[in-house]
């Protein structure tokens, strides 16, 4: 099972810098929210496409979506940044635009199957992440790490 740990950082070297230090984002001093199985590539993008109307081609073409910032080579943790655009719709989303989010999101063959309410947990968690980083001026990660 893998673990994201979604963060916000001032910048890809800030973020990057999590990779080495144990206990992640959190010990590191970000504001995190930690999540199993929620793929910061795939899953994030095709999130993207449905919370700004947009084909999941598009969305994950966008700049800085599920982009590898830390090395490659690195076999237990990874550092992978979320598009601007996914972090101001987080942000902008009002209740019931991310409950309808959710429902279509949760029907991914990524979620597996997820429940609806699930996801909004997920999304509601996200939208706080994603608020709080807009107001500092920071952008949104994710540490993937098996």
């Amino acid at each position: 099972m893998t673990i994201c740990d979604y963060f916000s950082a001032a910048d890809d070297q800030a973020a990057v810098a999590v990779v080495d230090r144990p206990g992640g984002p959190d010990e590191a001093g970000h504001d995190a929210v930690f999540l199993k199985n929620i793929d910061p590539v795939v899953a994030v993008a095709q999130l993207e496409a449905i919370l700004t109307d947009c084909g999941y081609e598009e969305a994950s073409q966008r700049p800085r979506s599920g982009q590898l910032l830390s090395s490659p080579e690195g076999d237990v943790s990874l550092v992978f940044s979320l598009s601007d655009t996914l972090g101001e719709a987080l942000a902008a989303a009002a209740p019931a635009d991310l409950a309808r989010a959710a429902e279509s999101w949760s029907m991914t063959a990524e979620l597996q199957q997820c429940q609806a309410q699930t996801a909004l947990g997920v999304l509601e968690a996200l939208a706080g992440l994603a608020r709080r980083a807009g107001a500092a001026g920071l952008r949104l990660y994710c540490q993937w790490s098996l």
